[in-house]
């Protein structure tokens, strides 16, 4: 069998587990690469600069894809301010007063709850919005 003749089977059957695997593309990436090796063997060039295409094109693309997929994954929120961890988060509140320490009472989801503002920001009575949940304080952003 011809060296190229491998190199096609390997790459056919890295596709053919990925796609059995519902993988994340990198067996695709590894595929790429092994097609290097068939594009090297095609050429005439010997069985060691083979392996060397293989692993240059199939490292270069693991590693573009890894880098590609870290950019664009979201910036994932600390729990306790992410609106998907915590459905408080986003919800409105009225302050009526505010204490000397810094804190204020609220009614919210019919109860009392103790709330304070967020770092920097001037307390106000008024409306405010639930920015963050820490412990069973409310940290509140003026609306």
């Amino acid at each position: 069998m011809a060296h190229s003749t491998f190199w096609w089977l390997l790459a056919g059957g890295l596709v053919v587990v990925e796609l059995l695997t519902g993988g994340t593309f990198y067996l695709l990436m590894a595929a790429i690469g092994v097609v290097a090796g068939a594009l090297a063997a095609h050429a005439g060039l010997s069985l060691p600069m083979q392996f060397v295409a293989v692993a240059l094109v199939g490292s270069a693309t693991v590693i573009a894809w890894h880098v590609y997929r870290r950019k664009r994954a979201p910036q994932q929120l600390p729990a306790s301010s992410n609106r998907d961890v915590n459905l408080d988060i986003g919800e409105s509140v009225h302050v009526d007063a505010w204490q000397a320490d810094g804190t204020a009472l609220v009614r919210y989801r019919g109860a009392q709850w103790t709330a304070q503002h967020r770092a920097g920001v001037i307390p106000a009575p008024g409306p405010h919005r639930v920015g963050e949940v820490v412990g069973n304080r409310l940290v509140l952003d003026r609306i």
